[in-house]
């Protein structure tokens, strides 16, 4: 326990590190997270095969992930927020650990969109108690690198799966993949529950570094009175992160569950092996969200405003990401996974600062409900764009043209990043943060 003599003898100095040591957990448990989320990707050209799958089937299973994690966010936003971290994460990762392994069971596309609604609600924890866990852990300087950091994972799941995915499905078959991949969860679960604790309870933690976290954290962040959940959709800080999110997550999600296809079928990719093009797509991403955390961070150590940083980092991201309408002239397998890369890596570069947004705007006692409402827009976006992009490829692929299709959505991809930074700057032109005042 940190007592207040031991803090007050303290200099603020950064001390020990364990706060990054609790990066290396969230980092993991979004890795679980997304090899979790990913399966059904790489496992789509095989069940397809074994179900009689259409592509409006697949984007069927698909939405009734994504509703349920919109849901899922609302619930757990709230419910991590009343709860904590340590609890709150616990029992989001048990959730979809058991919902993942219940994939195993199913038999038809109705069966995987009922494994697909428990993995989603459960899923949606994830991110909710990372952005709270990263507030309540880091000084406002060092919170885009830690959220870049562990926000990491999402691609670093992607890449495993990709890896051992196959090595599975070359053993076994595709239900012990679900099985193998769902038990991850618990080993993780024990490392959580011996290791974490908030800051003030952490024993573990040296009073040079409590007094280097609580030196950067925003004034009255700990004040323990409730807030007015509701409240927090008459801001515009709340609406700028649904912005940022809802406009911007379900392309990221196309990514994920149809790259793929899409290589499968341009470029005749065998997903039954391991894939050098989609390991270095799915790699980049890592770059976009290290890089990204790390440029906004970088711009207020040199003293820039918080939200201008934030703000011209997500501008110069939105301009990069135009470069993926280019994507339909490619007709070589390398000049395609360049661009994509690209792509995804600046989409991740973009996320992980839209989610630092919700520790910046807001205190710590509504950081976990905020980031849960932008996600929920997210997914509610993700819940409609899938059935655009089922419906478009549908028609492409009878007219013997699916290529086309992916054409299409590529060119929407790219102009969709601009739309929403000019929303956020609109809704975020006073730089005040939300005071708890005004959420009670």
């Amino acid at each position: 326990m940190i007592t207040p003599e031991k803090t007050l003898l303290a200099p603020v100095t950064s001390g020990t590190s364990y706060r990054w040591f609790i990066v290396v957990l969230l980092f993991t448990a979004t890795t679980i997270n997304y090899l979790d989320r990913q399966i059904i990707g790489l496992l789509k050209p095989i069940l397809e095969v074994e179900f009689s799958w259409t592509e409006t089937d697949f984007a069927r299973i698909v939405i009734a992930f994504t509703a349920a994690y919109a849901v899922g966010l609302l619930a757990f936003g709230w419910f991590i927020d009343k709860v904590g971290t340590k609890i709150g994460y616990a029992v989001t990762i048990v959730w979809w650990s058991v919902a993942g392994m219940l994939h195993a069971l199913a038999r038809s596309a109705f069966g995987f969109g009922v494994a697909r609604v428990g993995l989603g609600l459960g899923e949606a924890g994830n991110y909710p108690a990372a952005v709270k866990t990263v507030a309540e852990w880091f000084p406002q300087r060092e919170r885009a690198l830690a959220t870049g950091l562990f926000n990491a994972g999402t691609s670093v799941g992607v890449v495993v799966a990709l890896i051992i995915v196959p090595q599975i499905l070359s053993r076994y078959g595709w239900q012990e993949v679900f099985w193998i991949t769902g038990a991850l969860g618990f080993v993780w679960l024990l490392f959580w529950l011996i290791f974490y604790e908030v800051p003030a309870r952490q024993k573990r933690l040296s009073a040079r570094e409590y007094d280097y976290i609580m030196s950067g954290q925003e004034a009255g962040s700990t004040d323990k009175q409730p807030i007015n959940w509701f409240k927090l959709f008459t801001l515009p800080q709340t609406w700028a992160l649904i912005t940022g999110k809802g406009l911007i997550d379900p392309i990221y999600w196309f990514f994920l569950f149809w790259l793929p296809s899409y290589f499968s079928s341009t470029f005749e990719l065998d997903l039954k092996k391991p894939s050098p093009e989609l390991m270095l797509i799915y790699g980049a991403t890592t770059v976009g969200s290290i890089g990204g955390g790390y440029l906004s961070s970088w711009l207020i150590r040199r003293g820039w405003p918080t939200l201008k940083a934030r703000k011209t980092v997500l501008l110069v991201f939105a301009g990069l990401e135009l470069s993926i309408i280019m994507a339909q002239f490619a007709t070589d397998v390398w000049v395609a996974v360049g661009l994509i890369s690209l792509a995804v890596a600046v989409h991740q570069a973009w996320a992980t600062n839209v989610f630092t947004l919700a520790s910046d705007l807001f205190p710590k006692q509504a950081v976990s409900s905020a980031a849960g409402i932008a996600g929920m827009a997210g997914a509610t976006g993700g819940i409609f764009f899938p059935m655009l992009v089922g419906s478009l490829l549908d028609s492409y692929k009878a007219a013997g043209n699916l290529a086309g299709g992916y054409n299409v959505l590529f060119t929407i991809c790219g102009c969709t990043y601009l739309v929403a930074w000019l929303i956020i700057h609109m809704l975020t032109r006073n730089p005040k943060l939300v005071s708890i005042e005004q959420l009670r």
